[in-house]
């Protein structure tokens, strides 16, 4: 595992506000970012406990789903899917997120999208048991307390006491959740969140004791997996000027949140803010397939 390194945003922003990344898509070729840090103590406590399967939950591009593979392969662990989504059965040859997932060894189990409101009933988990065997339940999105202790290792001594505010893509609250356990109380946390509705608050309040954060749901772009031109034309800018990737689903709608924050204001003179870079890379060629067969602008990261 590589150490993540904060990268200063070569930008110049006005009144001396500056930006920082801290680049946690680095730490493992596949299990990068926030799934790194989830799985870390769930993969030690299945190991502990003898398990020798893994079963999770996620959508057609979950980067979980890819993560919870990888890691399967890299520590030998079966894996266990269950995708929402029947309709996809028959399409994983056009689902880069998926067709890597199996071949990684990724046993995949598509569901309806009804059947997997259920996935966290105690009758459905008996199913999967009757199913497939004896497994360690990994929940979707990886957020447990488990994973909370993971995301709580982001931040640093030296990231405590620099930066004014911390701000993290969200897609279940885990990771956010962490951040803000370790974080001072000095420091304001914003956490961006790329689904609708303010639901995520309440699970955050379930993990942390703090108030020094909130949650900005301005920048979801019409919710979950959905973009637009304006976002998708955002990323190629910042890559252009930074050389650094991000995703479209959740570090690139932080960052668009973040720019435009900064153009209305809302961070006072001088204030240092460190960005989250939480990886799920690995959507942005499915992201790409579904632009291209509308027309539309793609995410270019080359040369």
């Amino acid at each position: 595992m590589k150490t993540s390194q904060n990268q200063k945003i070569q930008i110049v922003f006005p009144k001396g506000i500056t930006l920082y990344i801290k680049r946690e898509d680095l730490l493992h070729p596949i299990i990068s970012g926030n799934k790194f840090r989830k799985l870390k103590y769930n993969l030690e406590e299945a190991k502990r406990l003898g398990f020798k399967k893994l079963l999770t939950f996620g959508g057609a591009f979950s980067n979980h789903i890819v993560a919870l593979s990888g890691a399967g392969a890299a520590f030998g662990f079966e894996t266990i899917g269950v995708i929402r989504g029947e309709e996809l059965i028959d399409k994983i040859h056009e689902n880069p997120s998926l067709q890597f997932a199996q071949q990684n060894g990724m046993q995949l189990y598509f569901i309806d999208r009804t059947s997997y409101r259920e996935k966290a009933s105690k009758n459905f988990i008996v199913n999967m048991q009757n199913l497939f065997g004896n497994f360690y339940l990994v929940p979707e999105g990886g957020t447990n307390d488990l994973a909370i202790k993971g995301c709580e290792e982001i931040l640093t001594e030296e990231d405590i006491a620099q930066f004014n505010y911390i701000c993290c893509a969200m897609g279940t609250g885990g990771t956010i959740s962490g951040i803000i356990n370790s974080s001072s109380e000095t420091q304001e946390i914003i956490g961006f969140s790329s689904l609708k509705g303010d639901f995520l608050s309440d699970v955050i309040r379930n993990f942390v004791q703090k108030k020094n954060w909130n949650v900005n749901c301005d920048y979801h772009f019409g919710g979950y997996g959905k973009v637009s031109d304006e976002l998708i034309s955002f990323l190629n800018f910042f890559y252009k000027q930074t050389k650094i990737p991000l995703d479209p689903v959740y570090t690139g709608k932080m960052m668009f949140g973040i720019f435009d924050l900064i153009e209305k204001g809302y961070f006072p003179p001088n204030s240092k803010i460190l960005a989250i870079h939480t990886g799920g890379l690995q959507g942005v060629a499915g992201m790409n397939d579904m632009l291209q067969k509308k027309n539309k602008e793609t995410i270019h990261y080359n040369g």
